[in-house]
């Protein structure tokens, strides 16, 4: 038998028994090749905005890289130890180490490198579709055009070189470092198991439990008062990571097994075939796995938190856009105003102006906002813009008032409505009742909050304001606000009012700010998919492998069963509903943990939490369930071949 027969047995053999380590070598080279094409594409020019596309893509790609490398070093350290016994029975028919590197070597080139290729072509084939995504996403309005890149190519080229040298290097460290006895001893020692849970056990497994919900009870104080200081914030956020962190590591390491001895022990040991394929299994493997399944599930939760609020910011584009300027465009001083209205009359476009005056001061607020948010937000006092009812076109009646908070403060602080506020001046105080509350500015984000009031309590508040100045007392400034009558032509005057001379900061465009909100949100969304998407392909491949080693060293125990009269079909409900939990619980703790994420800080996002939170929940779901189906498969194949 000569070297090139076994290189390639071992070739066929691996490409059938390491299918999805293949498929997803190929499908990471091809995300990371078409995320570098974008990167050189010259459309993403027109993706410039705070952002720089092209810009956030290159630094994204290093990260890209990072899991990529981290999933294929862990991936060949799970498969070379699966050889140790392979590698131990080259050296006894007379190998020397360096022959069986070169074999392994030779082997690996073939198929790391066969698979690159393919990855190459499939990235460069989908990397229209992935722009055309990306426009569509951004609102860009330009032709997504299928290019080939020399520099995304050689760059491809040279990291995934660069991880194989890794990887050859890990495997020659490995053959030196291990005898021939070691070798064969490999897999019998990789799995912990332990048979006796001790009384440490249960202090550690009630210590994840206690730890992450301390770290939840915490998160949910975040942003509601407790914390009034950005020292005591940092600290608070430092807190809530150590220990949600920590509780998951100890989750692993002892809740589970304490949770599952407690159903054990409530049937007086008395298992079923299901129980003992499913709990007893992972009470004693998810011991040993618990490093790798607190990275997997803090890194989870990580992605689905910043996927959510980043889509939270996406689809909020709309109410913050009506946050930095009410009406269509808006401007502070008026001579800005009248150049823009000329430009306007210029083109024919017809349109409404509208005159708010206000002034602002400070008003007593701790009837009105809950005082922990008061502090949180360092609202002691809150600085409101007076506006006489008849400019914003509502009615108010004398000795009311309607507070318009905008978006974020409202759902920061939440506002109670019919509530008696003091405005105190020269000496007395002036009674209003707010009777209302809304999320709609009246005012651009630019002047705050504003309080609308009757006018002649308008007049009257200006009036003895002016003669004894309140805190925070500003003099009386106009606004001046445009809308379009025909809502077809805001892009045609969009295009004036980039082009005119007034004052930038003092100017705003509705439809800018929305574009521009879309574009910068748009692409972060685009890039924390990318990167999730890969990290679940891997992560969800990791534990599939981890599923094969344990598939394959309880081979002998179906082969047991099934001489005992235990069909197929009764081994696979036990392997389901081990499989559930396998794949579940780390799914379900970082849902848990992106949900309390979210749910902390969603409000200085955007508008709406559930429904984009749900949605980006239930596909990251979906794509995971993938790899739980993928492993039942594999365990139906071994149980098949198991007698």
């Amino acid at each position: 038998m000569s070297i090139h027969f076994i290189i390639l047995r071992n070739l066929k053999k691996n490409i059938r028994n390491y299918y999805l380590y293949v498929f997803a070598l190929i499908f990471s080279v091809a995300l990371y090749f078409s995320f570098v094409t974008l990167r050189y594409d010259p459309a993403m020019d027109e993706a410039e905005g705070s952002i720089k596309g092209a810009a956030a893509i290159g630094a994204s790609s290093i990260l890209l890289v990072a899991i990529v490398a981290i999933f294929l070093l862990y991936a060949n350290t799970i498969f070379i130890k699966r050889r140790s016994r392979e590698i131990g029975l080259f050296q006894l028919i007379g190998l020397t180490k360096g022959k069986i590197f070169r074999l392994l070597s030779a082997e690996n080139l073939i198929l790391y490198f066969g698979s690159m290729l393919l990855g190459i072509g499939a990235g460069f084939a989908v990397s229209r579709l992935i722009l055309m995504i990306l426009f569509k996403i951004i609102g860009v309005d330009e032709m997504a055009r299928l290019q080939f890149s020399p520099q995304a190519l050689l760059q491809t080229v040279l990291v995934f070189a660069t991880v194989y040298l890794l990887i050859m290097l890990m495997n020659y460290l490995f053959i030196k470092g291990q005898t021939i006895l070691s070798l064969f001893r490999v897999t019998s020692t990789a799995q912990e198991r332990v048979k006796r849970i001790s009384v440490w056990d249960i202090i550690m497994g009630l210590l994840g439990l206690g730890f992450i919900g301390g770290g939840y009870a915490l998160s949910a104080r975040l942003f509601g008062g407790a914390f009034t200081t950005m020292e005591e914030l940092m600290m608070a956020m430092v807190a809530i990571l150590a220990l949600v962190i920590a509780g998951t590591y100890l989750f692993y390491k002892g809740s589970v097994r304490f949770l599952f001895n407690l159903i054990r022990k409530s049937k007086n040991g008395y298992l079923s075939v299901n129980e003992v394929l499913s709990l007893s299994s992972i009470m004693f493997r998810m011991r040993s796995n618990a490093l790798l399944l607190t990275v997997i599930t803090t890194v989870s939760a990580l992605a689905i938190g910043l996927l959510s609020l980043s889509y939270i910011s996406y689809t909020s584009t709309e109410t913050t856009a009506r946050d930095v300027s009410p009406h269509h465009f808006g401007f502070v001083k008026e001579k800005d105003k009248d150049q823009f209205a000329e430009a306007l009359h210029a083109s024919s476009i017809s349109f409404r102006e509208f005159r708010i005056p206000s002034f602002q001061l400070e008003i007593e607020a701790s009837k009105f906002v809950d005082a922990s948010a008061m502090a949180m937000a360092d609202l002691s006092g809150l600085a409101v813009n007076m506006v006489e009812d008849t400019a914003v076109g509502m009615d108010v009646k004398p000795g009311e008032a309607h507070f318009s908070a905008g978006s974020s403060l409202f759902n920061m602080l939440s506002p109670r409505n019919n509530v008696e506020i003091g405005i105190e001046l020269g000496g007395k105080t002036i009674p209003l009742t707010v009777t209302s509350v809304s999320k709609i500015s009246v005012l651009p984000m630019y002047y705050g909050q504003a309080l609308v009031v009757d006018e002649a309590d308008y007049r009257t508040i200006s009036a003895a304001a002016a003669v004894t100045p309140p805190k925070r007392y500003k003099v009386s400034e106009v606004y001046y606000g445009i809308n379009l009558d025909d809502s077809n032509q805001i892009a045609a005057a969009n295009e004036i009012f980039l082009t005119h001379e007034g004052d930038a900061f003092n100017s705003f465009s509705q439809y800018q700010t929305k574009v521009d909100q879309r574009t910068n949100m748009g692409l972060i969304m685009f890039i924390v998919a990318f990167l999730g998407l890969t990290f679940l392909i891997t992560s969800g491949c990791i534990l599939y492998f981890k599923q094969m080693d344990e598939s394959e060293e309880e081979k002998s125990g179906y082969t047991i069963l099934r001489k005992l009269g235990f069909t197929p079909g009764n081994l696979l409900a036990g392997i389901r509903f081990k499989q559930l939990f396998n794949f579940g619980i780390p799914l379900v703790v970082g849902l848990s943990h992106s949900y309390f994420a979210v749910k902390s800080g969603w409000f200085f996002f955007g508008t709406e939490m559930l429904s984009p939170t749900i949605l980006v929940m239930l596909v990251y779901t979906g794509l995971y369930s993938i790899f739980g189906l993928l492993s039942v498969l594999y365990y139906k194949r071994v149980i098949g071949e198991s007698l």
